[in-house]
């Protein structure tokens, strides 16, 4: 079938990170990766969308949209641009931003760390020093205190395995290590971090009062496969792969459980420190090699991920399973420079988890802005909005109309998919291996 209706009571919306969006020439560890040459296209966080100035007209284009709900971030380089010193404008920014999203009846989600630190942080050894926990939230609290009873909704880490793998095993990201060791120290402080901010969080607005208090992390899924299922190495890898990238630390940050290779730093009694389950979900990863391989013949994005619509489903199961709440999907979407296929993705990942008996709550479609994409800089493109940067002029893509009448429509009618999504066509992998 073609149609389909969202869940009762499912909203949608748009994520999106402080640092991709933002603009500015603030001092924090992507903007010094730019400086040692590590962005594909050469650009930087310098430019990305200028939303920090840009911020009212996009957000009355998200209203314009008929966006329900919003995942925003805070640039922690900004609120607090030395140690210890906080800027208040920065922090009042943040606060008004909020405030006309509300106004606008679009409920924001805060997220409070999304991959960049300050430089001073960095330089003192970020989260994998013990000894900048109470750093880390003092800021969780200068802001969280700041948002007050406006915000009840957080996200204290955005993909904490993705800025381990990425930054300590991959050498990808900053500070670009490739230690094992160091690795899964990060990991294990990253879900110390977690369950400190969550019991922070929930103590500040007890104290305000609230009672509607929700508190996550973005949990970065993927469904891990082996590539030939009768090749027991591929099995083995697969399993190891699958519990070294996401399954130790999801039981870490959820129930406070720390699996081996994880270690657990100070007395962090087992309990539940997610009040909803936050998936952020791309692709599927296919495994004969301690690598992210890709299958041959299969639907790839731009930048050759597996189109894998089914797998959402497969992730947000496997989450509820070990901690049964409400489901957001705090990041889907796909790289589609030309914008040919995104509707066809949106529409098959929507499809799957409203036809799924799971609580979805939420879908945050990644992004709403074209944006500065980390390592590939302005040469990706995720937007339901393109942005041509040097004049930073906005254009409601197809895509973008379609995510609004299926939002006004409570799903996908068959106008909506004869006018958007049945002539749209994956490109299709030829290569084999990752």
């Amino acid at each position: 079938m073609n149609t389909f209706r969202l869940k009762e009571g499912m909203l949608l919306g748009t994520a999106s990170a402080a640092t991709q969006i933002e603009g500015g020439a603030l001092d924090h560890s992507w903007m010094d990766w730019w400086r040692q040459g590590h962005i594909v296209d050469g650009t930087s966080p310098e430019r990305a969308n200028d939303h920090y100035r840009l911020w009212q007209q996009d957000d009355a284009l998200m209203r314009d949209l008929g966006l329900q709900i919003a995942r925003i971030g805070v640039e922690w380089a900004r609120v607090e641009p030395q140690q210890g010193v906080f800027d208040e404008d920065a922090v009042a920014h943040y606060v008004q931003e909020a405030e006309l999203l509300i106004g606008y009846g679009i409920r924001p989600l805060v997220t409070l760390h999304h991959f960049t630190n300050p430089m001073w942080f960095e330089k003192a050894g970020a989260f994998e020093n013990p000894a900048n926990l109470p750093v880390f939230l003092r800021f969780v609290e200068k802001m969280v205190t700041a948002f007050g009873t406006r915000v009840h909704e957080y996200i204290t880490i955005n993909e904490p395995n993705v800025y381990a793998t990425n930054g300590y095993f991959f050498g990808l990201w900053p500070p670009g290590d490739r230690n094992l060791k160091r690795t899964v120290r990060v990991m294990s402080a990253l879900a110390v971090a977690h369950i400190e901010a969550y019991r922070l969080i929930h103590a500040l607005r007890e104290a305000m009062g609230a009672t509607d208090t929700r508190v996550s992390f973005a949990n970065h899924m993927r469904v891990f496969a082996p590539r030939n299922p009768r090749n027991p190495v591929h099995r083995i890898l697969t399993r190891v792969m699958e519990h070294l990238f996401q399954g130790a630390l999801s039981k870490a940050l959820c129930v406070g459980v720390f699996p081996w290779p994880l270690h657990r730093r100070g007395h962090h009694a087992r309990g539940r420190y997610c009040d909803f389950i936050a998936v952020n979900y791309y692709t599927r990863t296919t495994v004969d090699s301690l690598n992210d391989g890709v299958r041959e013949n299969v639907p790839v994005t731009d930048l050759g991920w597996e189109i894998y619509p089914e797998g959402i489903v497969d992730c947000a199961r496997k989450l509820y399973r070990l901690c049964p709440a409400p489901i957001y999907i705090t990041e889907n979407g796909t790289c589609d420079n030309a914008d040919s296929f995104r509707c066809r993705y949106i529409c098959e990942h929507l499809r799957a988890l409203c036809e799924s008996e799971l609580p979805v709550e939420r879908y945050y479609h990644w992004c709403f802005l074209d944006n500065f994409e980390w390592t590939a800089g302005e040469s990706a493109r995720f937007g339901l909005v393109e942005v041509d940067y040097p004049t930073q002029r906005r254009t409601v893509k197809q895509s973008g109309a379609f995510f609004r009448d299926v939002i006004a429509a409570g799903g996908v009618t068959e106008a909506i998919f004869e006018r958007y999504v049945r002539d749209q066509v994956y490109r299709t992998n030829v290569k084999t291996g990752g």
